[in-house]
């Protein structure tokens, strides 16, 4: 770790964890709009015929494969109430999470305070959730979040806004201006 020591090195692997944290944090919140979504309109019934269908395959191959048996466990305990308030809590998160991306990546410098915010708000829930009821998932997604509100205060008090990184760190992802007059 003795490259980490120069400040040029650790400030590259501070911006790449950011970009990569928040790409992360994208996907993390589309997935849970894709989820939460259905989950306010499908009923317990539904949920156990989707869950059966999911499985069918594999317990075919495997009877005793843990994912597709935890799979069915777990839609057949939910009850429609809890199905419901999954659903909220997933799509009021997940839609947080992606419009603070969609800001950072717009470029607003103003955002930075509003994200960490919200991403408090949510930390906070998350780290109540852990303490309810113990979860690695959980608890990975609670250290990226603080890793993320940590770098995101970091680009704030720098001053620069995401393009300002992903413009210094990944030039590739920027579409190039043409000069000169437009092809006809």
């Amino acid at each position: 770790m003795k490259w980490f020591r120069s400040a040029a090195h650790r400030e590259l692997v501070l911006d790449w964890v950011f970009l990569v944290g928040v790409f992360f944090k994208a996907l993390d919140g589309l997935f849970e709009l894709v989820v939460g979504i259905p989950a306010l309109f499908i009923s317990k019934l539904q949920l156990a015929a989707l869950a059966h269908a999911l499985t069918a395959g594999e317990l075919a191959e495997d009877p005793h494969d843990l994912i597709a048996n935890l799979i069915l466990h777990l839609s057949s305990r939910l009850s429609a109430g809890a199905l419901l308030i999954a659903g909220i809590y997933l799509v009021i998160h997940g839609a947080v999470k992606v419009a603070i991306v969609v800001a950072l990546v717009l470029g607003s410098r103003r955002i930075y305070p509003w994200a960490v915010g919200a991403l408090g708000v949510l930390l906070i829930i998350q780290i109540v959730d852990l303490v309810l009821k113990f979860s690695v998932g959980v608890l990975l997604l609670t250290v990226l979040d603080v890793v993320i509100i940590w770098l995101t205060v970091r680009e704030w008090r720098h001053g620069r806004t995401l393009d300002d990184v992903i413009r210094l760190r990944a030039p590739w992802l920027v579409r190039r201006r043409r000069s000169g007059p437009a092809a006809g």
